[in-house]
């Protein structure tokens, strides 16, 4: 008898559950601005845990809703979070438009950057995620308007670099999150330090000259602002894993936690990759931490984030000499001999943020952040004299030995924190959508205490060193503090008005030479005023905007170092203008921007030997870029979208003089050239991304990009350059989801499908010897035809 009530008992259940039916709520999310889908949107059932993501079209879905009242929640990263209300009755689709955000945590902006009359590309998660299999961030960003990618290592893992309108990477001013990230000495970015940093970055944003004011060293070429992810407010987990060509592997783990109590939310990221590189031995171990916890209460939202990053790479930094490419050893390592040449260094970072709306129309923003770096690299050098390391001779009966082989580390241990902060207004939207004036007063202070110091680990003849005999020791402190203020003033409903004023003041003291050659502590005092104004007027679906700015910067570590006080290089001046015009056609579009930047000082190397004996960088009294920038996207049809870009560009010195040594007569030899090509400042250089989406979730895309002509000095001499290549990628992708999984993405990625042979970077010198003149030709050589697979699934 009990069986069978059991039995009855469990068919009335199952009659019940058929009956209560559940129900689909599905939909699109697009830009309220543009009617852009936004790919990548968070969206969370209001006081659950349960959620999804946008797919790559902006559309997403969800199952398992009985009838009743629910509230969905939207947000995407430099937009309004924005809350809908319905009612479930059956199945729903939703169209969710969403806003613009007044404010970005970290680089404040009153309001849309569209009415700032700056040239800049946005560069969201959704597309960082296509191709992020293990290469470093600036490969990433490789199909943006006029920047050029190069690596070491030949397959974009390890030490990358990136340069923009043929500016290097000492000119390209970096911020995270409004932090300054170039070394305050060098200037530089080593994106090696941060391995797999793309996986939690929501935006990358390209300002092209010297765009709007920000935080860090002067923008002489771009300024790139990088906003990192923060946590989502439903919880999941994720993992993506990728194997390549090179035995290139990455691997990682996210967690986010959800708010919980609807205060907290935690998101964190553990990352490996490691490659052996296309050139030999040019190997990469990273690992990397990335925690963020945000808490949200009446007092204002506080932020912290922690980035942890351990690299060790085997170093290819010489590159490839001429005459091995030409044999047709492209992998050729000169460094290989030994088998540590490494460089192992860890670098840190912590930020403390904080965001509080003060009534309606201001809104304040700070992050106090600390940088920590410590790392050498090591090396073997053969024969080097000993009284370079401060070693006396060997003296063995009756033979004396000045020279010896010896490991040696070149070690910086570096601190470098500070505060940046902006405060902005916005008054009553009166005209349109945006404010009639936005004001933004911001700034930051910044100390940086660097560590420089060498020590021998080991030497065949050691004399009077001990082990990790110290040979060197030089430290520097840096001083940054600069404020701006900009407004933004809504002339009419379609045309805005724009000025920037920046003060930046920078003390430096560093060891260093002086007139009698000593080496001595040193100090230089400097003092920037850097305006900006424009203005961006909409007609219809068209806008045009203009702009002029001024940008100033400091010389680096060494133009410094390796000088006298009568020989130190004057700071660089850059005015920069700005003309653009773009138009939509619904299915169609068109942008294009001339720039013209003309320096003043501008510092490059010469050859010329300074009255320290080294070959430093000299001013230039003349030297600029102009060029023709164009963009344009086409919908082809239903299934097919091309996007492109290309840069026209002059890039000159007004007169060029070259000095080479002369060890038959000795001293050196003048040679003028006259106008000549600034180095590595191609003339040309465009990319393609076409795009067919046979069904839904899948995608082909051809990826294509010239780089036109470079010179690796700036003699404009036809044998010492880079010659122009054409390469083209295919990216083969697809997504799904289901009751289990969020999402689960699969990107299979070939690069340089024809096998071009090609080098993107390199370095050259000469010297006059035996009544002729010599010239020696590095390269770096990149990957033929490879590949990289991955998998991300969320859940």
């Amino acid at each position: 008898m009990k069986r069978k009530i059991t039995i009855i008992g469990m068919l009335l259940l199952m009659v019940a559950s058929a009956f209560a039916q559940s129900f689909t709520v599905s939909g699109k999310v697009v830009s309220e601005e543009d009617g852009a889908p936004l790919p990548g949107t968070n969206v969370l059932i209001k006081g659950t845990r349960t959620g999804t993501i946008t797919d790559a079209d902006g559309e997403f879905k969800i199952s398992g809703f009985e009838k009743g009242e629910y509230i969905l929640v939207f947000s995407y990263v430099g937009y309004q979070t924005t809350e809908t209300s319905f009612t479930v009755e059956g199945d729903k689709s939703l169209e969710i438009k969403l806003k613009v955000a007044l404010t970005n945590h970290g680089e404040a902006f009153v309001y849309s950057q569209k009415t700032y009359p700056i040239t800049k590309t946005d560069i969201p998660k959704h597309e960082l995620q296509k191709n992020n299999l293990g290469q470093d961030l600036p490969i990433l960003l490789n199909f943006t308007p006029s920047l050029v990618t190069t690596s070491d290592a030949g397959n974009g893992v390890g030490y990358t670099g990136i340069r923009i309108r043929g500016s290097d990477p000492t000119r390209i001013n970096v911020t995270l999150n409004g932090v300054p990230l170039n070394d305050s000495e060098s200037q530089g970015v080593y994106w090696v330090n941060m391995p797999d940093f793309a996986t939690t970055v929501d935006n990358v944003s390209i300002q092209r000259g010297v765009g709007s004011s920000v935080n860090g060293a002067g923008a002489f070429g771009a300024s790139v602002n990088v906003t990192t992810s923060q946590p989502n407010d439903f919880a999941y987990a994720e993992t993506s894993n990728s194997y390549g060509s090179f035995n290139t592997l990455k691997n990682n783990i996210v967690l986010n936690t959800g708010k919980i109590n609807d205060k907290f939310s935690m998101l964190t990221r553990v990352s490996r990759i490691t490659s052996d590189g296309f050139i030999d031995k040019a190997s990469s171990d990273l690992k990397s931490l990335y925690m963020s916890g945000k808490y949200e209460s009446k007092a204002g939202t506080f932020t912290g984030n922690v980035i942890l990053g351990k690299e060790v790479t085997f170093q290819a930094w010489n590159g490839v000499p001429e005459e091995k490419i030409l044999e047709g050893d492209r992998t050729y390592n000169e460094l290989a001999g030994y088998d540590n040449e490494v460089d192992n260094y860890n670098q840190d970072h912590y930020q403390f943020m904080y965001n509080k709306a003060l009534g309606a129309k201001w809104n304040l923003n700070a992050v106090a952040h600390y940088t920590r770096g410590k790392g050498y690299f090591e090396q073997k050098k053969y024969d080097d004299d000993l009284a370079s390391y401060n070693l006396d001779d060997v003296v063995l009966g009756d033979t004396t030995i000045t020279s010896t082989d010896l490991i040696r580390r070149r070690w910086l241990d570096n601190h470098f924190g500070g505060l940046v902060y902006s405060l902005d207004y916005n008054s009553d939207a009166r005209l349109g959508n945006s404010p009639v004036l936005g004001l933004t007063f911001g700034g930051g202070w910044n100390l940086y205490e660097g560590k420089h110091f060498g020590e021998v680990i080991w030497a065949r003849y050691s004399s009077n060193g001990e082990i990790r005999h110290r040979y060197y020791d030089n430290d520097a402190t840096k001083k940054d503090f600069n404020f701006y203020g900009k407004a933004n003033y809504q002339a009419k409903e379609n045309l805005f008005l724009f000025a920037d004023m920046q003060v930046r003041t920078i003390n430096y003291e560093f060891l260093g030479f002086d007139n009698d050659l000593n080496n001595v502590t040193q100090s230089d005092d400097l003092l920037f005023f850097n305006p900006k104004v424009g203005a961006r007027y909409y007609f219809g679906a068209s806008e045009v905007y203009g702009s002029f700015a001024v940008g100033n910067k400091e010389p680096n570590r060494s133009d410094y170092t390796e000088s006298t006080p009568d020989s130190r290089p004057k700071h660089e001046t850059l005015n920069n203008v700005e003309l653009g015009y773009s138009r939509s056609f619904g299915k169609s579009g068109i942008a294009v921007n001339y720039y013209y930047m003309d320096y003043k000082n501008q510092l490059v190397l010469t050859g010329k030997i300074n009255d320290v004996g080294e070959y430093g960088r000299q001013n230039i009294d003349k030297s600029y870029r102009t060029g023709l920038e164009l963009q344009w996207y086409v919908q082809l049809g239903e299934k097919l979208t091309w996007n492109a870009n290309a840069t026209f560009s002059q890039n000159k010195i007004g007169e060029f003089v070259e000095y080479l040594d002369d060890y038959d007569n000795g001293g050196q030899q003048e040679i003028n050239y006259g106008e000549t090509d600034i180095a590595f400042s191609p003339n040309v250089v465009g990319s393609s991304q076409l795009s067919f989406k046979p069904f839904k979730g899948g995608e082909i895309t051809l990826l294509s990009k010239y780089v036109g002509k470079q010179y690796l000095d700036n003699t404009s001499t036809e044998t010492r350059k880079l010659d122009p290549y054409f390469v083209n990628d295919i990216r083969l992708s697809y997504g799904l989801s289901s009751k289990s999984f969020k999402n689960v993405d699969f990107t299979f990625l070939i690069n340089n499908i024809f096998n071009v042979k090609y080098e993107s970077n390199g370095y050259t010198y000469g010297y006059i010897w035996g009544g002729e003149t010599a010239r020696q030709n590095y390269y770096y050589p990149q990957a033929g035809t490879n590949f990289l697979a991955g998998l991300r699934i969320r859940i």
